[in-house]
């Protein structure tokens, strides 16, 4: 009787392993990256196939691939060698990564309120162009994001509906003179 509890025990606690290394591969390689195409050494927006990589993580070392590609669909037979990118740094070709940096020690362009840790669930920082145009990061197509963050400036929330308001109603907008 005792066997079959030991065995009972093993059984559980290898379970709840394999399931821990398949909610960490998951973690790891969720979300969207964006990284260098080695075909033509441009930037592209890519999704890894998490789902897939947990499941195999339960049983051996996950084999990658992507389930999107902002080169497809006419590049959809490529050999995916920009996984290998993603292999070495998992983090630091995340989007959240990236924009999060840049928004680091920033302040924004209006208020000059200086940035926090960013609550993108609710209240997104955004972004304002040369012409003084605020846009959202849901936006910006992900490929562009490098160009996208070198040509633009933070704004925080607050700031960002504010400029919309008045960019889409300035018939309902006064100014008034600082002190």
């Amino acid at each position: 009787m005792s066997y079959i509890l030991l065995f009972v025990v093993g059984a559980l606690l290898l379970f709840v392993f394999e399931l821990f290394r398949s909610v960490g591969a998951y973690r790891k390689f969720r979300g969207d990256r964006i990284v260098s195409c080695p075909e033509n050494h441009q930037p592209a927006a890519v999704r890894v196939a998490a789902a897939k990589a947990a499941i195999q993580a339960a049983i051996a070392t996950p084999h990658l691939q992507l389930s999107e590609c902002s080169r497809w669909p006419e590049r959809a037979g490529c050999g995916q060698e920009c996984l290998s990118q993603i292999q070495e740094a998992p983090k630091a070709c995340l989007v959240s990564t990236i924009v999060n940096r840049w928004y680091q020690g920033t302040k924004c362009v209006y208020c000059h309120n200086p940035f926090g840790e960013s609550h993108w669930h609710d209240h997104p920082p955004a972004l304002v162009d040369e012409q003084g145009e605020t846009i959202e990061w849901n936006e910006i197509p992900l490929e562009n994001l490098q160009r996208t963050l070198s040509t633009h400036w933070p704004v925080c929330w607050n700031c960002h509906v504010a400029e919309t308001f008045r960019r889409q109603h300035p018939e309902l907008v006064t100014d008034r003179p600082t002190h």
